[in-house]
């Protein structure tokens, strides 16, 4: 083994921030795996191994501070579900817990029922429900808290980088708000306010609403002098025909797409479409991205803990998409009749595979760098 090779060994387990690429990978396959699923048991372990893998290998930047609040609103999710099951008629079952007084609404939307008989299988539904629009919602968050969004602007192909400095300026704004809570927070402890609650809500929305207001200027400013969203040199016509080639090819691969889940289109609109469509979008970024003269400092490149940890996300989303082709039965419990959900090895071991990235990914530093 030469000197370079053990060198790269070691520096894989020193501490360091992993290409954010690989950590939105990782996080879109398990949200694709909580996609194909209803079983709250697999939901609940999903949502263990992200937490874990959060709390592991998160560092002290301020939007690795946003996975609580990402937390919190998957909760309100899960809440308003069931609450609208309630109240918009949750007696469709037979195991009915309880009944409340009913509002009797007009001939004109008789469709509707509010309140009445509630139901267990509409309950579980409901639950069940936004239990994976919470999950899917959450494993987005955990990318959120781990990748840095400044960094994954590097990574964006150049004839995209105009909308990825829109993207990863929306990716940002949940943890500014975070870190501006906080710092609310904090200053209002330094001067003696006690209070909680309620009553502290007026003292913290108004600072932390002008906090945001003052980034958004100060961003707007920066991204404009250094000449964010200027066309530099390229004349209409090479305009117009990236723009062409970049719609045409992403249509080809809609209709390809279509015509590989439909089984009832003919075998042309499917792979031939697509490949196609590739092809065609692929071509128009290439000749968009001429026009993008931009320098990169110190690339990020991806390595072996990058490529482990978005293979683990992607076994995880294709072990799930095989067993709902082969066994869909444990994947969505059944509701009429009630029965108790029940987990096979196959999606299980695809949940589990998910949480490797806690040990597979090299550590945090302690402090981010901001590059």
């Amino acid at each position: 083994m030469t000197l370079n090779q053990v060198a790269t060994r070691l520096s894989a387990r020193l501490p360091r921030t992993l290409h954010p690429g690989a950590w939105w990978v990782w996080a879109l396959g398990l949200a694709t795996a909580a996609g194909r699923t209803t079983n709250p048991l697999l939901l609940i372990m999903i949502l263990a191994v992200a937490g874990y893998v959060v709390v592991s290998r998160r560092g002290n930047a301020p939007w690795a501070l946003a996975f609580r609040m990402y937390l919190m609103f998957g909760a309100f999710i899960i809440l308003m579900r069931v609450l609208f099951r309630i109240i918009f008629g949750g007696g469709q079952g037979e195991t009915v817990l309880f009944t409340l007084p009913q509002i009797v609404l007009p001939e004109l939307v008789a469709g509707i029922r509010l309140f009445g008989p509630v139901a267990a299988e509409q309950l579980l539904g409901g639950l069940y429900d936004g239990l994976r629009l919470a999950t899917m919602l959450i494993c987005l968050g955990a990318a959120n808290a781990l990748a840095n969004p400044k960094r994954m602007l590097k990574a964006v192909p150049g004839a995209l980088y105009e909308v990825g400095s829109a993207v990863v300026v929306a990716l940002s704004v949940a943890p500014q708000l975070i870190e501006s809570v906080h710092r609310v927070r904090r200053a209002r402890r330094l001067r003696g306010g006690r209070q909680r609650g309620m009553r502290a809500l007026r003292g913290i929305v108004i600072p932390v609403l002008a906090d945001a207001l003052d980034r958004s200027l100060l961003l707007a400013a920066a991204m404009d002098s250094r000449g964010y969203g200027r066309r530099g040199t390229a004349s209409p016509r090479a305009r117009l025909l990236t723009g062409t080639l970049v719609l045409l090819g992403l249509s080809g691969v809609c209709v390809g797409v279509y015509g590989l889940l439909d089984g009832t289109t003919p075998r042309a609109l499917g792979l031939p479409f697509l490949v196609g469509g590739l092809a065609i979008a692929a071509t128009g970024f290439v000749i968009g991205g001429k026009r993008v003269q931009r320098s990169i400092y110190r690339p990020d490149h991806w390595h072996l803990p990058e490529i482990l940890v978005a293979a683990t996300g992607i076994t995880a989303g294709a072990l799930l998409f095989l067993t709902g082709a082969v066994d869909p039965t444990n994947l969505y419990p059944s509701l009429n009749p009630l029965a108790w959900p029940e987990l096979s090895v196959l999606p299980t071991l695809g949940v589990l595979i998910a949480v490797l990235p806690a040990w597979l990914s090299p550590p945090p530093p302690t402090t981010e760098q901001h590059r």
